[in-house]
């Protein structure tokens, strides 16, 4: 199997050019390509397809086998891998997921792609839609209890379920051991992603993430998108564009109000090609 190794902000996946390659069994494939002492090491395995919906279909694996719906970071490196190795030459396109079709933009630099603007969608802010177990209609900086400690938490799906949790200090937050706790807790019925933040000033966020499937990642897309919403609605920054801060990277996003609609826009990186045998 042919490989392309990319990441988005340290974000990293295995991505398979489908229109070449078959894949018989993708969630056992995305286990083990993922393994960092075994396979390629990565945080999942994206496949890039034909669409009939739309230029390009993405069909995102987590490390763990799993299949999930939208990756912010993953989506953008789509759109550089078909700028770059030459299925398309539209700097304008648009991309099918599992949880919907999403509009590019891509910023070209000496013909290759250095910045991807997505059109992420609309928030959803209903409970029973992200889906999270509350008796409230949405989840606002509710009180959650989470191995004997309570933490406040509001959620957000950007077509994969968010909560988005605020912190004092989360540089030194022992993820590892809460993560886990958070994304089994028995109010999420799907699992979660889980957004440990801290406000830096009126337009800036410090962000950790632990993703469902995949444990701490160095950045989530969609999970900056949620902490900006979440951020925003709750008036813990200002109005206007917020800068996520990442293990891996920065961000940048919009919420536009007034049409409902998150804009993210951020680098994607090649790391390597390669070939492995399965």
């Amino acid at each position: 199997m042919k490989f392309t190794k990319m990441h988005g902000c340290g974000n990293d996946y295995v991505y398979v050019n489908c229109f070449k390659e078959k894949i018989e069994n993708p969630g056992e494939t995305a286990k083990f390509v993922s393994d960092r002492h075994f396979g390629i090491g990565s945080d999942g395995m994206i496949l890039i397809k034909p669409s009939e919906t739309a230029d390009f279909e993405m069909d995102m694996y987590n490390a763990d086998g799993s299949q999930g719906a939208m990756c912010g970071n993953g989506i953008r490196c789509v759109a550089k891998y078909v700028y770059d190795y030459g299925l398309t030459d539209q700097t304008s396109i648009r991309i099918s997921t599992k949880s919907g079709i999403k509009h590019l933009e891509l910023t070209v630099e000496a013909g290759k792609v250095s910045q991807v603007r997505v059109n992420m969608g609309a928030p959803e802010f209903m409970a029973a839609k992200i889906p999270i177990l509350s008796e409230q209609e949405m989840v606002t900086e509710e009180a959650i209890e989470v191995d004997g400690k309570t933490y406040h938490m509001t959620g957000v799906s950007m077509g994969n379920p968010h909560a988005v949790v605020p912190l004092e200090d989360v540089t030194n937050l022992n993820i590892e051991e809460i993560g886990p706790d958070f994304e089994h807790h028995k109010r999420f019925p799907d699992r979660i992603n889980t957004e440990f933040v801290k406000v830096l000033d009126d337009h800036t966020i410090q962000m950790r993430v632990w993703e469902r499937g995949s444990g701490e990642t160095l950045a989530c897309g969609t999970g900056a998108c949620a902490v900006a919403v979440a951020a925003l609605k709750n008036g813990w920054v200002k109005p206007g564009p917020v800068t996520i801060k990442l293990l891996g990277g920065t961000l940048q996003i919009e919420w536009n109000q007034e049409e409902n609609l998150v804009y993210m826009t951020g680098p994607a990186t090649v790391v390597f090609d390669g070939e492995i045998f399965l």
